[in-house]
C-alpha cells in the first residue's frame, strides 16, 4: 500500500502541483489565491492553521487554488485537463494493482494441497529445514513450527468439541441484534454530530471542541466499538477463524457506515453552500459593476485598482469537502499514535514495573499487556485508504499527509510491537486465501469511487474556484479538448462510440464473457479437486496393499513355525526354485523362439520332471493338537515299523 501511494503522490506532484507553483498565477493575484481581508488577521495562528483554515486553505493542498484557464505557462500546459485525468486516473491505478495482486494470489493458492492426513507427523519429522546455519534464523524456524503446533491443536479441538445447537443459535442472534444496535446508534450519532457542525460554522468564537466535534466523534467510535463488538462476539463460540472473518465484517460495516453518514451529511451541507452561490454571484455581480462604474464620475477610463482579498466570494464546497477529509485523516493519526502511547506502552510499563508490589499476577492477569491485533490494524488502513482515494480529488495534499502517516506510523507500530505488545493468547490457522483483505479493499475502492463519480457526473462547480469553474459539469473539460485540440473527426468517432447504442451491447457482451470464464473457472476448480481426490484414493489403495502384503507375510510366518520340519524344508526349497527360475527368466536366452530341438521326445519330458521344482504344499489351516491319551509319555501308533529307523522316544 505504501507503493502504491507513492506512485500516486508522484502522479499528483508531477501533473497536478508543480505546473501550478511553476507555470500558475503566483499567490495573491487572483481572489481564490488570497486569503479574504476579514480572515488576514488569523490567518497566521496556530489554531487556525491547524484547523486549515486561513494560508493553508488557500494553497496547492486544496482544489480551490488551482487556475481555471484552459492552458498556463509558457509550455501551454492544460492543468484542467490535467487535473481531470489524474483524478480520474488515480482510481484506474488503483484498481489496476488491486486485481493484479488479487490474481497473483489466486495463483499462488492453487497450488497448495489440502491433505489433512498425518498433520502432527508430517509436522514432527518434516517441518524442519537442515540448511539453516544462523541462531536467530534457528530461533525463528522454531518458533514458526511452535506455533503452527498450536494452531493445529486448535483446529483439532474446535472440530470435536460439542456444543448446544439451540443455545448456540439463540446466543448468536442475540449477539447479531446487539451489534446491530450498535452499528445504527453509531450511524446516528455521526449524522446528529454533522448537523451540529454545520450549525457551529455559522457562529462565531466557537471552541476547539466544537470545531472538530465531527472528527473526534468518528476517532472514539472507531476505537470503543471493535473491542465492544469482540466481546459481544464472544457469545456466539465461532471457530478463531470464523470469528476473525465476523469481526472484521463488522469493523468494515462500522467504518463504511460511519463513512457514508460523514458523506450524506456532508451532501447536504454541499447542496446549501450551492444554494449560497446563486446569491453570492448576484452579490458579486452588482459589487463589480458598481465599483467599475463609478470611474466615470472622475472623467478616467481606467477603473481603479481593487485588492483580490476585497472581492466577494463563493463558499467553494469543494475546498470544504477536502478540508473535512484532511480534519479527519489529521485526526485518526494523532487517534491512534495516543492509543499506541497510553493503551500499549504505558500499560505495559505499568504491568512490567508494578507488578511485584500488586497484590495479583499484572502479567496473567488483569490488565496484562496488550495484544497486538493485525486484523484490526490492517482494516484500519483500508478505511484510511478509503478516504484518502475519496478525499484525494477535493485535496490533491492529502497524498503527501497520508505518505508521510504510512511511513511514521510503520516504525512507530514496529517500535510498540517490540516493546509493548504481546501475540494473541490463542493462535488460530489464518485462511489459505490471501485475497480476503484484498477483496476488502476492491470493495472500499469501489464505494469510494461511486461519490466522486456523483459529483463529477452531478454536481455543478464551484464557479470561483477550481480549474473547472465557469463549466456546467467538470467533465465538461473532456468536451473542450475534443472540440479544440483535436480534428472534427476524432470527436464524431468517440461521440459514435459513446453511443448507448453500442455501449449497453458491449456491457452485455462483457457480462456474458465475464459468465462464461467464471463457470469455465469452476469446472477447472472442480476437475483439480477431483484429481486429488483420485490421487489421495490411489495412495491409500497402495498403501492398503502395502499393509495386506506385511499382514500376509506375518501370518504365513507364524504358520511355518507351525509346520513339522520336513514341510518346513519343502517351503523353503520351493521359494528358492522359484527364484532361481525368475533369474533365469530374466536372462537372453541363447535359442530363437520357434526352433525345435531333436532331443524333444518323452525322455527328456522325463528329464524336466526330474529337474522341476517340488510341488507347492498348500496349508490352509495349522495342524489341530493330537488328542492326549490316558497315560502320560510318548504316544504308541500300532501297526509294522519300516527296518533300519529308530523309533523316537
Amino acid at each position: 500500500m505504501y507503493g502504491v501511494n507513492l506512485v500516486l503522490f508522484g502522479l499528483i506532484v508531477g501533473l497536478v502541483v508543480i505546473p501550478e507553483i511553476l507555470m500558475g498565477l503566483p499567490y495573491g493575484s487572483l481572489p481564490r489565491k488570497t486569503v479574504p481581508r476579514s480572515e488576514e488577521k488569523t490567518a497566521m495562528d496556530f489554531a487556525v492553521l491547524w484547523d486549515f483554515e486561513g494560508y493553508a486553505k488557500y494553497s496547492v493542498l486544496f482544489y480551490g487554488f488551482y487556475n481555471d484557464h484552459r492552458t498556463i505557462g509558457w509550455l501551454k500546459f492544460r492543468l484542467p485537463l490535467s487535473y481531470f485525468l489524474v483524478g480520474v486516473g488515480v482510481f484506474g491505478y488503483s484498481l489496476m494493482v488491486v486485481i493484479r495482486t488479487m490474481a497473483g494470489n489466486a495463483n499462488e493458492s492453487t497450488g497448495d494441497g489440502d491433505d489433512g492426513n498425518f498433520n502432527f507427523s508430517f509436522k514432527m519429522f518434516t517441518s524442519w529445514d537442515y540448511l539453516i546455519g544462523n541462531p536467530e534464523t534457528a530461533d525463528n524456524k522454531f518458533a514458526s513450527i511452535t506455533t503452527s503446533f498450536k494452531e493445529s491443536i486448535v483446529d483439532e479441538e474446535e472440530s470435536n468439541k460439542d456444543e448446544n445447537i439451540h443455545l448456540t443459535r439463540f446466543l448468536r442472534v442475540l449477539a447479531n441484534v446487539m451489534i446491530i444496535c450498535c452499528l445504527c446508534g453509531s450511524g446516528y450519532l455521526i449524522y446528529f454530530v454533522v448537523k451540529r457542525s454545520q450549525t457551529f460554522s455559522k457562529m462565531q468564537n466557537v471552541g476547539w471542541y466544537e470545531r472538530n466535534e465531527v472528527e473526534i466523534v468518528m476517532s472514539l467510535l472507531g476505537m470503543f466499538c471493535p473491542p465492544l463488538f469482540e466481546t459481544i462476539a464472544n457469545l456466539e463460540e465461532y471457530h478463531p477463524r470464523v470469528a476473525l472473518k465476523w469481526q472484521l465484517g463488522r469493523i468494515f460495516a462500522l467504518f463504511l457506515g460511519n463513512l457514508y453518514t460523514f458523506l450524506l451529511a456532508l451532501m447536504d451541507d454541499v447542496n446549501e453552500k450551492l444554494a449560497q452561490e446563486d446569491v453570492v454571484k448576484n452579490i458579486t455581480y452588482w459589487t463589480l459593476y458598481n465599483y467599475y462604474n463609478s470611474s466615470v464620475i472622475t472623467n478616467d477610463t481606467n477603473p481603479p485598482p481593487l485588492h483580490p482579498a476585497d472581492v466577494p466570494r463563493g463558499p467553494c464546497w469543494e475546498t470544504n469537502v477536502g478540508v473535512e477529509f484532511v480534519r479527519l485523516t489529521v485526526s485518526d493519526i494523532l487517534v491512534t499514535y495516543v492509543t499506541i502511547l497510553v493503551g500499549d506502552f504505558l500499560r505495559a510499563c505499568f504491568v512490567r514495573f508494578m507488578n511485584y508490589c500488586w497484590c495479583w499476577d499484572l502479567e496473567a492477569g488483569f490488565p496484562s499487556y496488550a495484544e497486538f491485533d493485525i486484523s484490526g490494524n490492517v482494516l484500519g488502513l483500508i478505511f484510511n485508504q478509503g478516504m484518502i482515494w475519496m478525499g484525494s480529488f477535493y485535496a490533491p495534499g492529502l497524498i503527501g499527509i497520508n505518505v508521510l502517516r504510512l511511513l511514521t506510523s510503520m516504525y512507530f507500530q514496529c517500535w510498540a510491537v517490540m516493546s509493548s505488545n504481546v501475540p494473541h493468547e490463542r493462535v488460530f490457522k489464518a485462511s489459505k486465501s490471501n485475497n480476503f483483505y484484498m477483496g476488502l479493499l476492491l470493495l472500499i475502492l469501489f464505494l469510494s469511487l461511486l461519490p466522486v463519480a456523483y459529483t463529477i457526473m452531478s454536481l455543478p462547480p464551484s464557479f470561483d474556484c477550481g480549474p473547472f469553474s465557469g463549466k456546467k459539469r467538470m467533465f465538461d473539460v473532456i468536451q473542450e479538448t475534443m472540440q479544440n485540440d483535436f480534428p472534427p473527426f476524432v470527436g464524431k468517432i468517440i461521440s459514435s462510440i459513446a453511443n448507448p447504442g453500442l455501449i449497453i451491447p458491449a456491457i452485455l457482451l462483457m457480462v456474458l464473457a465475464i459468465y462464461y470464464l467464471n463457470a469455465v473457472s469452476k469446472a477447472y476448480q472442480q476437475a483439480n479437486i477431483d484429481l486429488k481426490k483420485k490421487m489421495q484414493m490411489q495412495r491409500e489403495e497402495e498403501k492398503n496393499k502395502r499393509n495386506n502384503n506385511t499382514q500376509a507375510n506375518s501370518v504365513m510366518r507364524d504358520l511355518e513355525e507351525l509346520l513339522p520340519p520336513s514341510a518346513r524344508n519343502a517351503l523353503r526349497l520351493q521359494s528358492a526354485g522359484e527364484e532361481r527360475q525368475l533369474t533365469s527368466a530374466q536372462k537372453p536366452t541363447q535359442s530363437s523362439i520357434g526352433t525345435t530341438s531333436p532331443n524333444n521326445g518323452p525322455g527328456s519330458a522325463r528329464r524336466e520332471g526330474q529337474m522341476a521344482a517340488a510341488p507347492r504344499i498348500a496349508v490352509t489351516s495349522p495342524p489341530l493338537p493330537r488328542q492326549a491319551g490316558p497315560q502320560m509319555g510318548p504316544s504308541y501308533i500300532p501297526g509294522p515299523k519300516p527296518q533300519g529307523v529308530p523309533t523316537r522316544h
